[in-house]
């Protein structure tokens, strides 16, 4: 922002003759200026896309710095919005525009606990009348611009207590927004709203009636979708503007959750698919490249890299094995690392009792930051793999299902109750302050940030919070 203000403020000098006899004249005409300037270059920082689960690169991490540090349900809060019915899928944005997806029961929908707990499957399909919708809001204001109804009837496969018809995320490339709901299908919509194409998914059961929640992913022309199931998972590439099928490979796996990720390392372009049987990296053909075994029974978080390595986790909370890799590229075949050891020729570390359940792992000024469910954080070395800090209590909340932010020198953890616990970036665990939201703002969904704006959703509603303008 600096330099682009001095930028402009020169080129205006340069482009003015600023002899002695005629400084104040243009001196006035050089400040006329400036609240262009200001415009042009704060649009030009403000105007951060949020296009997918956890943002660019599926890293949670803003550079912008104005973003809020501090909110209530009144403070710094720019807008909030109802939103009906329930979805659990994170926002995305893109330009200024906000976009959801929810499902609306005609019926009664039993209302989800809180925390860790046994007794959630709902073997059950409901027999009522549901509506799959996407919504898209204004980011200045928080106005609903438009409300598109997708599909109208009853539900074809069962879902946990905890989840939701719409936990997908969507993804957008800034022309068409993709809106994933599992059994259900996939739509392509334009920013107007209107569906530009659809594609059919076959209905598979999920284990213990779970359902789904793995979003898609987009890679230049191709659409990229996991559907892991106890029947018949796959991989499935389709081009993004016919959503005509490219490939679709056949995956030896049981039910699992992870998004796939897009990894774009030095030696060429992977899609890395965790999996709780293997996890399994392909080429952009769908063709096996490499595998390990060794994650825990249940695999949810999302995959991610930095600085040359990849980071994958899987750490269902009643296993023994939590393992959290560090894995690096050029791998081919096999790359299992035995119990007994820690690393290999392509993983560069592991730590067998390290990886949450739910969220997935942060890296921010070279740490990697470990969020418990259960409410505990911690912090690694990412290179090595070393403890920088072990865990470490957060207070107010019975758990933690989204994932972690950062930005501006501080940690953010949104847990269930609707509270944000502050945590300073750093070698030592240093808590500041605790954001809380309402008592019916139950926090299951990952944020999205844009320029000055967080975006948070909750059961209810969606919050921009953002400071006042200067």
């Amino acid at each position: 922002m600096r330099w682009l203000k001095a930028s402009a403020f020169v080129l205006c000098l340069s482009a003015t003759s600023l002899s002695f006899n005629n400084l104040t004249a243009n001196l006035v005409r050089i400040l006329s200026f400036l609240p262009l300037l200001l415009g042009f270059t704060t649009s030009l920082c403000g105007q951060e896309n949020w296009p997918m689960f956890r943002g660019p690169a599926a890293r949670g991490v803003s550079g912008n710095s104005d973003l809020p540090e501090i909110w209530s349900t009144t403070k710094n809060i720019a807008w909030k919005t109802d939103i009906p019915g329930r979805g659990w899928s994170s926002p995305i944005v893109w330009g200024d525009r906000v976009f959801v997806t929810t499902v609306l029961n005609q019926g009664e929908t039993e209302a989800p606990r809180k925390g860790l707990y046994f007794g959630g499957n709902r073997l059950e399909i409901p027999d009522t009348i549901h509506e799959w919708k996407t919504l898209c809001l204004d980011l200045k204001t928080g106005t609903i611009l438009w409300e598109k109804n997708l599909h109208k009837g009853k539900p074809k496969s069962s879902i946990h207590l905890k989840n939701s018809y719409a936990s997908e995320t969507p993804v957008t490339d800034g022309n068409l927004v993709y809106c994933s709901f599992g059994n259900q299908g996939l739509y392509a919509l334009n920013f107007e709203g209107e569906v530009i194409w659809s594609h059919d998914y076959p209905v598979h059961k999920t284990r213990y009636g779970w359902g789904t929640s793995s979003s898609p992913v987009i890679h230049e022309n191709r659409l990229y979708l996991v559907n892991d199931n106890e029947e018949d998972s796959y991989l499935l590439a389709l081009d993004k503007k016919t959503g005509k099928k490219i490939w679709r490979t056949s995956r030896d796996e049981k039910s699992n959750w992870s998004n796939p990720y897009i990894w774009q390392n030095k030696m060429r372009t992977e899609i890395i698919v965790p999996g709780s049987g293997r996890t399994r990296s392909y080429d952009l053909q769908g063709k096996e490249l490499w595998s390990f075994k060794g994650m825990s029974s249940i695999t949810i978080a999302t995959p991610y890299s930095h600085d040359g390595l990849l980071y994958l986790s899987s750490g269902y909370v009643g296993d023994v094995s939590r393992p959290l890799y560090a894995i690096r590229p050029g791998a081919s075949g096999d790359i299992s690392v035995s119990k007994k050891e820690t690393s290999n020729d392509f993983v560069a570390w592991s730590r067998w009792k390290a990886a949450p359940y739910n969220p997935s792992t942060l890296i921010y000024r070279d740490q990697l930051y470990v969020l418990l469910d259960r409410g505990y954080l911690s912090s690694i070395h990412p290179k090595t793999g070393e403890e920088i800090y072990g865990k470490q209590k957060l207070p107010g909340s019975t758990g933690f299902t989204a994932s972690p932010w950062a930005y501006q020198g501080k940690i953010f953890c949104f847990n269930e109750d609707g509270g944000t616990n502050v945590i300073k970036a750093g070698k030592e665990f240093s808590l500041l302050h605790t954001n809380q939201l309402g008592d019916d703002d139950m926090g299951m969904a990952t944020p999205a940030i844009a320029g000055r704006s967080l975006i948070i959703r909750t059961s209810a509603r969606v919050y921009c919070v953002r400071k006042p303008a200067k």
